[in-house]
């Protein structure tokens, strides 16, 4: 059981601005982070640098997490896993990812072959086009993911991941780059 793990939501990205001014879905697919995003992803790097040195690092494969991730943990020699277990929610177009693939490509130094393509929620469509992903399978996801947790042999875990799905983990909202000390119910 991992004794310590450390919950880090990404930083401001394109969709969290635009929806933040106007209330509405920009229809940005996996959307990236903005300029303010990699300023609190910077801000985040030297905060985590003041706790005990993570064993792993668990990133979400949406591009603003896998950003995050780099930003913080990037060259630190700490072993950085991407898992879609913790992605988001599937309730808009930013939570819609990208093949491994094309993943692999622009972050070539992280793996995404054992991702399924799609690694996100597909299923039928709304009215907007979107494959929202039922609460009951997002529910599941986010218990597994608990357990996963509680059963990992890592002594401290970093998890980059989203604000939704931290939400639904802990029962608390999270800032752009928050780092919340959280531990699995038992």
């Amino acid at each position: 059981m991992a004794a310590t793990i450390f919950l880090i939501r990404h930083g401001q990205s394109t969709f969290n601005a635009h929806h933040e001014a106007t209330g509405t879905d920009p229809g940005h697919i996996d959307a990236r982070l903005t300029e303010l995003g990699h300023q609190q992803v910077a801000a985040a790097r030297a905060q985590a640098a003041a706790l005990p040195r993570p064993d792993l690092v668990l990133s979400s494969p949406l591009t603003r997490a896998l950003q995050t991730t780099l930003g913080i943990f990037g060259g630190s020699g700490v072993p950085v896993q991407v898992a879609a277990d913790h992605r988001e929610q599937l309730e808009s177009f930013c939570d819609i990812g990208r093949a491994p693939a094309a993943l692999a490509a622009e972050f070539p130094g992280l793996r995404f072959d054992h991702l399924d393509d799609p690694w996100w929620h597909s299923g039928p469509r709304d009215h907007r086009g979107l494959p929202v992903e039922p609460h009951a399978v997002f529910a599941g996801r986010v218990a597994g993911f608990t357990r996963f947790l509680a059963d990992h042999p890592s002594a401290i875990i970093a998890v980059v991941g989203h604000g939704t799905f931290f939400r639904h983990l802990t029962g608390r909202g999270f800032a752009n780059c928050e780092i919340l000390p959280w531990s699995p119910p038992t």
